[in-house]
């Protein structure tokens, strides 16, 4: 990708913030050394205002279900139907070749202790991975990066697309956040280089890492007339904020695989009985450059009133977006060392409002893909006849466990002192 192209990209995404570091770096647990570290790319996907989980994984075997939800309940016949008892509502079609490669796994009943059901609070409670009655100041992404740092020559840590809010890379990550760019570009326009840096230091430290991270990518730039990616994009915030990410892909990570066909395996021999894959993309050396994060956000879950047609046009653009994601990826060369993940303040009441909507709740299910994800359903599916005195489901899987396994599976580090306690990983990962 060309520089100009880059900055570009860049501007029709918005501003660059590159927050310092704020604590030292530890280093990893000995076990840690046979991950493969951040070559491993998570993609974490907020789902912003709390999703409706019954509606999403809906257990349509449960005549409790319909009986919650007379009004907004999705009728079994519409619902794509995964096992005798679970179904995903109608607009997730686009995942059910993923769901069929078994590429797709399904974590139900993920939240936490004591659950809060402020916005504000349970979010936080996510970003900084803390417990219900604990107040901490780092994301759980920047502990990450303190106790294991990202290699010197990755462009960042970790980019941020489609909010301003840093969430688990707050405080401490390398990260990039693409924001605003009419702001960014009015705001370096306000004084020169020399007097900006006296009259204001902050925006003249956001120009220069901006012009370090052009530069950056500048050196990591595909090859002159390597093809540009080919996978359509869906439309929409949330369609464009795929496309940024997998375009800040392409420039800041060198490419993962290139094919090797029919290549000697010495000077003058023909290849031998152990090296007979010449189709076989082969793996070239590790530049060390790239993000090891990157975190899009949905929003409008919040679904107080007339959920039904904007639940299924959130969900058709989740299920359309994920795809394209996987395509994007598998064209990069990047599927089988990414992992996506979704993740919301909370779930949503299992009986219906009086507004055809659902006010906050505790539960809700997550998605996890990639390549090397072993598909399925996990976790504990609901149980509508053992509501608690608030009428919300029981917490079966802390998301904390979802956090254990990208530390520790997936990234090879210390899990337990990162999240500050011992969570068992789920198994979701191939070997």
């Amino acid at each position: 990708m060309k520089r100009r192209s880059f900055l570009s990209m860049g501007a029709a995404a918005g501003a660059t913030l590159w927050l310092p570091r704020s604590f030292g770096a530890q280093v990893a647990m000995p076990h840690a050394s046979s991950s493969r570290g951040y070559d491993n790319l998570l993609i974490l996907v907020e789902l912003k205002g709390g999703n409706d989980g019954l509606n999403t994984v809906i257990p349509f075997a449960d005549p409790t279900y319909y009986e919650l939800r007379k009004n907004i309940g999705i009728k079994r016949e519409q619902a794509i139907q995964l096992d005798e008892r679970t179904a995903l509502h109608p607009s997730l079609q686009p995942l059910m070749p993923l769901w069929r490669s078994q590429q797709l796994a399904i974590v139900q009943g993920v939240s936490y202790t004591q659950p809060n059901l402020s916005h504000f609070r349970s979010i936080e409670i996510w970003d900084t991975a803390s417990r219900a009655d604990q107040y901490l100041r780092e994301g759980w992404l920047t502990r990450a990066f303190a106790q294991m740092p990202v290699p010197a020559g990755f462009v960042a840590d970790g980019v941020v697309i489609g909010s301003a809010e840093m969430g688990p890379l707050a405080n401490g990550a390398r990260a990039i956040a693409l924001v605003n760019p009419a702001q960014f570009v009015n705001a370096s326009r306000l004084a020169t280089p020399v007097s900006l840096h006296e009259r204001n230091p902050e925006l003249a430290h956001i120009l220069d890492v901006e012009n370090e991270i052009v530069k950056a990518a500048d050196r990591l730039r595909p090859a002159q007339g390597q093809a540009q990616l080919k996978t359509a994009f869906p439309g929409g915030a949330f369609g464009s904020s795929i496309k940024t990410a997998m375009q800040v892909l392409a420039a800041s990570d060198a490419p993962k695989e290139v094919p090797l066909r029919g290549a000697p395996t010495t000077e003058g021999s023909p290849r031998g009985k152990e090296a007979r894959l010449e189709d076989t993309p082969q793996r070239p050396p590790k530049t060390g450059q790239g993000v090891a994060v990157i975190r899009l956000t949905l929003n409008g879950f919040d679904t107080h009133q007339n959920q039904p047609g904007q639940h299924a046009a959130l969900l058709r653009q989740l299920a359309e977006g994920l795809a394209s994601m996987r395509s994007a990826l598998v064209e990069l060369g990047r599927w089988d060392d990414t992992l996506v993940m979704t993740y919301a303040e909370f779930g949503r009441r299992p009986r219906e409002n009086q507004s055809n909507g659902t006010d906050h709740g505790t539960v809700a299910p997550h998605f996890v893909m990639g390549g090397r994800v072993r598909g399925g359903l996990y976790g504990v599916p609901p149980t509508l006849a053992r509501l608690d005195g608030n009428g919300n489901l029981p917490v079966g899987v802390d998301f904390r466990q979802l956090y254990a396994t990208v530390l520790g599976p997936w990234w090879g580090l210390d899990a337990s002192a990162i999240l500050q306690q011992r969570f068992e990983p789920l198994p979701l990962l191939r070997v």
